[in-house]
């Protein structure tokens, strides 16, 4: 029952896998790719092992080279497993008439090369479903071992991993990623070329999701993910391989030999750890496939022998770990271990330069421009401080990149390697740590400055300089949780950490996973902290994806003994997750192309209005005209105006129009035009209306209050006005 059961669930799973994805369905072969010693004897070496099943000839074409020291009789038994479960099981004699292979007839002392074709009996040939020829990645291996006839001893065993030659692993689907954040990084203006156009005064974090440190945070998590410590199922493997460029991880192979070239003379080694071996690997590798189609499957192992001497029992139903941890996970997109982090830091490098070019490149432009004709007054920001667009841009990019580059200097110092490496390494984690150390202690001073003076830190947003200087760290969160851009940086570092000093630890690397994805899943329900409500429910949902992805990693971790059907069933239920988020990202992200365009950040836009608010009330006087154009009604004139202290409330007001000026108590000796005929006016008086007209009557100053003697004219409006020098008792000004 429980045999069936098992097969039921691997079929599930296959199902599941082919309709996730579709392909051109080929010739209906599978081929093994890469191979493993399984525990042969020490007078056997296997140089070489190659196997192809054809379905519609029902046949197993078979080739196998090696040396040997004695010469004896053996059988040979051929296994094949899929998910777990063995699909196929055939022993013959190399000495039978019906399944003669001379070369192993006897198996010769010396170098032997054997190959043949074994016809699959009928009732095998059925059992094996047509799917397992179109779904990616299938989950197989085939062993050969060789027994002596003579005592049914194990002499040989080779193990080989099974592929249909259809991947997950597809450059379209980099590609199609890559695009995602590319029209993510436009649509947004949070780039280096975003914030340099707008002469950093745009924002320099994500404000509406999703936007490109969303999408690039996003495709990094699905990476790292893949570098973990456990036995991710292939189909997983391959489709995490696709989003390997958005850490870095580039196969150019032109900038992978100047680094080994550079490690070799800074004490690396490069024995089995350099571009050119893994290049000779593949090569081997596809030399196997017998010119077949199916060199975008080939598998990196190693071709080593083990050094234990496990029997075929401790090997039988498992699946090679081919990848498994970081180092494996960098040498199956074909770049060194040791060549992780320089990979990264010129690639890095060569950004860096390509921005600072490009903002110079467009002031040099802007000044051509300025000399010739006008440009338009959006650049004369950026004209004005390009060289903060670079800081601001450079700061960003340290942001977005903290993380992956924890990641990578941590690895680098547990590998060793090079001295220059580990140097460059400690160096740039320090510069990258230091950035962010001191912009997060300036932020947090002036925000505790503000708080002191004001009650909050709401200038961080509304002053200009403020905003201009850190808001990069804090645009997309409300005013009151600006400071969450530290427990996010603390996030990145301790991730970071987690996957590179814990490679090879896989439980480990999950537990501690879990619990931090859950901290920060807490973090964002609790405080919704993002200022759009779109922003908080897209980092709520990724914050679950992320928990959700953990959590089904637990699958994959060794010491839990899971089946190989659970392990493939929970991988593909992990791509469609992940794929459906992707997804929803993308087509976020042409919608927020469209709002990009005709939507402001909404604390930019705030500061905005208070700004142009602040300089149309410094412009106008008490009685200038174009007070009724911009008050539409009595309500909001008066609204514009602070209140009138109490004590200021019983006096006589200037006009019948519902507007209070108060003019300013004159301490004695003070100069009035009135008071006195010196003609310099005192630096502390004002004139509120401007010069005195010829005819305007003088008040007199010197009446009593009780008779009202004091002068009242009219205003050109008709309305009963007061003359502009009058000032009132003892009080003292605090109106207008």
């Amino acid at each position: 029952m429980s045999r069936t059961a098992s097969r039921s669930t691997m079929r599930k799973a296959l199902c599941i896998g082919a309709m996730l994805m579709t392909g051109v369905m080929g010739d209906q072969i599978l081929t093994t790719t890469g191979y493993v010693d399984c525990g042969s004897l020490p007078s056997i070496t296997i140089t070489e092992l190659s196997m192809t099943y054809d379905n519609d000839a029902q046949t197993i074409t078979f080739d196998i080279e090696g040396t040997s020291t004695s010469s004896q009789n053996v059988t040979a038994t051929l296994d094949v497993t899929a998910y777990g479960i063995s699909a196929f099981t055939n022993t013959f004699n190399p000495c039978d008439e019906k399944t003669l292979v001379e070369q192993l007839c006897p198996l010769p002392n010396g170098k032997f090369v054997a190959r043949g074709v074994q016809q699959v009996p009928a009732q095998y040939a059925s059992m094996i479903p047509g799917i397992a020829f179109s779904v990616p990645d299938i989950s197989a291996e085939a062993v050969m071992k060789l027994n002596s006839l003579a005592d049914s001893s194990m002499v040989a065993c080779i193990q080989a991993q099974v592929t249909n030659g259809k991947t997950m692993s597809v450059p379209a689907v980099s590609y199609v990623a890559a695009g995602i954040a590319g029209v993510s990084l436009v649509a947004t203006g949070m780039s280096a070329v975003g914030g340099a156009m707008s002469g950093g005064g745009t924002v320099g974090v994500a404000t509406a999701g999703p936007t490109f440190t969303d999408v690039a945070g996003w495709f990094q998590g699905m990476a790292m993910g893949g570098m973990l410590s456990v036995n991710y199922p292939p189909i997983y493997r391959s489709f995490a391989k696709n989003f390997a460029f958005s850490v870095g991880l580039i196969p150019w192979n032109g900038l992978l030999n100047s680094i080994d070239d550079f490690r070799a003379k800074t004490g690396g080694n490069l024995t089995e750890d350099s571009v050119a071996y893994l290049r000779n690997l593949t090569i081997q590798l596809q030399q196997q496939q017998d010119d077949s189609d199916n060199s975008t499957a080939i598998s990196l192992s190693r071709l080593v022998r083990r050094d234990d001497s496990a029997g075929v029992g401790d090997i039988s139903g498992q699946i090679s770990q081919t990848i498994s941890g970081m180092k494996n996970f960098a040498e199956s997109v074909s770049v060194p271990k040791s060549d992780v982090f320089m990979t990264a830091l010129l690639i890095v490098a060569i950004v860096i330069a390509s921005v600072v070019t490009g903002i110079l490149l467009i002031k040099v432009i802007l000044e051509f421009w300025s000399l010739y004709g006008k440009f338009p007054e959006s650049l004369a920001g950026f004209r004005k401080h390009y060289w903060r667009s670079i800081a601001r841009t450079l700061t960003t990019l340290i942001l977005l990149l903290y993380g992956i580059w924890v990641l990578y200097c941590v690895f680098q110092f547990t590998l060793g390697d090079s001295w220059a490496a580990k140097l460059l390494a400690g160096l740039s984690l320090g510069i990258f740590t230091g950035v962010l150390m001191y912009f997060g202690i300036k932020i947090w001073s002036t925000a505790h400055r503000l708080k002191a003076q004001h009650g909050d830190a709401a200038k961080l947003y509304e002053d200009k300089q403020n905003w201009l200087k850190y808001s990069m760290f804090y645009d997309a969160y409300k005013k009151t949780y600006w400071w969450l851009f530290i427990p996010v940086i603390a996030y990145t570092f301790i991730k970071g950490c987690l996957v590179a000093a814990g490679d090879g630890h896989g439980m480990a690397q999950t537990v501690v996973s879990f619990f931090l994805e859950l901290a920060m899943l807490a973090l964002l329900v609790f405080t919704r902290p993002f200022e759009r409500r779109s922003s908080n429910i897209l980092n709520i949902f990724i914050a679950v994806v992320r928990v959700l992805s953990v959590i089904c990693v637990f699958v994959f971790v060794e010491e839990f003994n899971v089946q190989q059907t659970t392990q493939t069933v929970m991988g593909v239920v992990m791509i469609a997750i992940q794929s459906t988020l992707t997804v929803a990202l993308a087509l976020l992200v042409g919608w927020n192309a469209i709002n990009a365009a005709i939507k402001m950040n909404p604390h930019r836009k705030r500061r905005k209005e208070m700004e142009k608010l602040r300089g149309d009330q410094d412009d106008l006087t008490p009685l200038d005209a174009r007070n009724t154009m911009l008050i539409k009604s009595k309500a909001d004139l008066e609204a514009s105006y602070p209140s009138v202290p109490d004590h200021e409330e019983n006096l006589p007001p200037y006009s019948k129009a519902g507007d209070r000026y108060y003019a300013p108590s004159i301490p004695e000796g003070t100069y009035h035009p009135a008071l006195s005929s010196n003609p310099s006016p005192n630096a502390m008086y004002r004139d509120l209306t401007g010069s005195r007209q010829p005819g305007d009557a003088s008040p007199n100053y010197f009446s009593s209050d009780d008779s009202h003697a004091h002068y009242r004219g009219n205003s050109s409006d008709g309305r009963d006005g007061v003359s502009p020098h009058e000032f009132v008792g003892q009080q003292k000004y605090s109106g207008y």
